[in-house]
């Protein structure tokens, strides 16, 4: 049965007042465990492992129970787990590195945190795709929604919240990984800023965009699991006071329903004291064309000698980042700069930037999904390409991102549980 209350600050009240205890959560959230049609929401667990962990916690100091103190989360697997295998989607990997020998830093982190980890979750091939498809470990699909998958590639992240086997997950951002998939399941998603968490004993796809980050329920838990991400001397969190979105145009492929929500949204800034601006995004026309390239190059790299043991779609583009000059990437590195210090601009006139973080409010299960990372990545890879912080808000339909400039991490989470805080007291009112 799915855990569909979970939150981490609820939860955290009951670890202390004494009602759930580590080893209990663990056991509900272990029950819930490939909850979906896919079964397959995990690519490792050991429930053994598991319970010793919190076994472990229930022994930590008072001094030592941080935020993270007993709370199941699950981690994204391509972040090395000591004993256990890293596939990064793949089988070749699996086989090819064996078990890990040490945890990786994310790991080394969350354990010395006090979080429990309930195991290893499905991705996208590679972390390079949208959609969650992955030909030898199946198909991702949302617990309880069969025909949907659940978009990646943080795909396995996002089931196991869903299905309440996780609180929060550990999940990547690229070109919209932890974004897309927040949005298609009604989650909330917190991508870093680029940078922020250490990449030892994790597998990279591309390092000019690659960021950790969160999928979970409640806006409200953003600040807490924020804290993994956090710089050792954050600034205090900066108090937002203005917001832009997108001018219409932008939104031409856009289901209508999404941009209602948009709209919705911008409200409830507005009810939070938020002034509202608009933009004009046309300079955006080429970031797929930039963004694209440079991660296609960089993968290239990293996966050098190994193409043909990968899917064909993911094949063909290791095979074009390979054959890309130095001179062409010295192009797009130019562009690039350019774009990122014209973003930079815009986060310094409007503060905020409100958009859907997919077009689309599902992907059907079986569907032709070959034109859908396009469709997808037009809409969050400009903040990839910035390199910023951004918020997955869960709309009643799909989800909409909110960014703020690099290292406003702290801000905009402050502002996420804000706008949590306020429908949880609105909807605590109709009860």
């Amino acid at each position: 049965m799915m855990n569909e209350d979970w939150a981490a600050l609820r939860l955290k009240q009951a670890l202390q007042n004494g009602s759930e205890s580590p080893e209990s959560l663990a056991r509900r959230a272990l029950a819930c465990a490939n909850g979906s049609a896919s079964k397959n929401t995990y690519l490792w667990r050991d429930e053994s492992w598991t319970l010793s962990e919190a076994v472990r916690v229930a022994g930590m100091a008072q001094d030592k129970r941080t935020p993270l103190w007993g709370l199941p989360v699950s981690v994204k697997d391509c972040f090395d787990l000591a004993g256990a295998p890293t596939t990064c989607g793949v089988k070749f990997y699996r086989d090819l590195n064996g078990l890990a020998g040490k945890d990786s830093w994310l790991v080394m982190k969350l354990r010395s945190l006090g979080a429990v980890i309930t195991g290893k979750t499905h991705l996208h091939p590679l972390a390079y795709g949208i959609t969650g498809e992955n030909p030898e470990f199946g198909d991702c699909v949302q617990p309880g929604r069969p025909d949907r998958l659940t978009g990646g590639s943080s795909s396995g992240a996002a089931a196991s919240v869903l299905e309440g086997s996780a609180v929060a997950a550990i999940g990547t951002d690229t070109g919209g990984s932890v974004r897309a998939p927040a949005a298609l399941c009604g989650l909330a998603g917190y991508r870093a800023t680029l940078g922020r968490g250490d990449w030892t004993g994790a597998g990279h796809l591309a390092q000019s965009f690659d960021t950790m980050g969160w999928l979970f329920r409640d806006l409200e838990d953003a600040p807490l699991l924020g804290t993994v991400f956090a710089r050792e001397f954050a600034a205090a969190p900066k108090q937002f006071e203005r917001f832009a979105t997108i001018d219409p145009g932008f939104l031409s492929d856009c289901e209508p329903e999404i941009a209602t929500a948009m709209e919705s949204v911008a409200a409830e800034l507005e009810l939070l004291g938020l002034r509202r601006e608009r933009f004009n995004a046309d300079f955006w026309a080429g970031s797929f064309e930039i963004f694209a390239p440079i991660q296609a190059w960089e993968a290239a790299r990293i996966h050098d000698g190994h193409f043909a043991e990968f899917e064909p779609a993911i094949r063909e583009r290791l095979e074009w980042g390979a054959r890309i000059t130095d001179a062409e990437l010295t192009l797009l590195r130019e562009r690039h700069a350019e774009f990122r210090s014209r973003m930079d601009a815009l986060f310094a006139s409007h503060e905020l930037v409100l958009l859907p973080a997919s077009p689309a409010a599902e992907l059907r299960k079986g569907a032709d999904h070959s034109q859908t990372r396009a469709r997808l990545l037009r809409y969050t890879t400009p903040f990839s390409l910035a390199g910023v912080p951004v918020i997955t808000v869960p709309c009643s339909v799909g989800g909409m991102q909110l960014a703020s400039a690099r290292n406003q991490d702290e801000g905009l989470l402050e502002l996420a549980r804000m706008i949590g805080s306020r429908r949880n007291l609105t909807s605590s009112s109709r009860a």
